[in-house]
């Protein structure tokens, strides 16, 4: 190893850091720092105190008061939080929506299973095998528009599902095949005809 071999000669050469071969008082024979911290012991430490920093910001962040905070600066610059992830580019959010769906999968299997349940209450049990048919063709066509667009389509409820107003039922004439887009910005509001 090409160091200097003591504190004195490193600083002398205005070397960052030396070698002397011999263990630390923790045992580790590693390059040491001019202002005399092994770098071994200095990674442990810097590792300990973000394992220690990330478990403070966890409590931190679940305090009722930051809630509150953080929400009256989110509606004060609501706007411009909308603005710039408009901006972010769409390989980002897709690879960001994917990482949470991996590390959320409790919470992405218990939404599943409410909106299959919110399908099934809302499918009336008078409803006859063709009409069933041709719902199962109607997801299949924005399953094919979305293969050969490169856009997302969706099955949307023209009457929704649930609504502070009105809900509507699963039945084939209160579907039709829109944009994901389109669907995202109408919610679950009932537009006018």
């Amino acid at each position: 190893m090409n160091q200097p071999k003591t504190r004195k000669e490193a600083k002398a050469v205005g070397a960052t850091h030396y070698y002397t071969g011999k263990p630390c008082k923790h045992g580790h024979v590693a390059l040491r720092k001019t202002k005399g911290a092994c770098v071994e012991c200095v990674k442990i430490e810097w590792q300990l105190s973000n394992e220690s920093r990330a478990e403070y910001f966890k409590k931190y962040n679940k305090r009722e008061d930051i809630k509150d905070r953080k929400n009256d600066w989110y509606q004060a610059n609501r706007a411009a939080v909308i603005d710039r992830a408009k901006t972010r580019p769409y390989e980002e959010t897709k690879e960001y929506k994917k990482r949470w769906k991996e590390n959320n999968q409790v919470w992405v299997r218990a939404d599943t299973k409410a909106r299959r349940r919110k399908h099934r209450d809302a499918t009336p049990p008078w409803l006859t095998a063709k009409q069933k048919f041709e719902i199962r063709q109607l997801y299949q066509i924005a399953i094919t528009m979305s293969k050969t667009t490169g856009e997302q389509y969706v099955v949307d409820h023209i009457v929704p599902l649930r609504s502070p107003n009105v809900c509507g039922l699963h039945v084939p004439w209160n579907l039709r095949v829109i944009t994901q887009k389109e669907n995202l910005t109408k919610s679950n509001k009932m537009l006018a005809p």
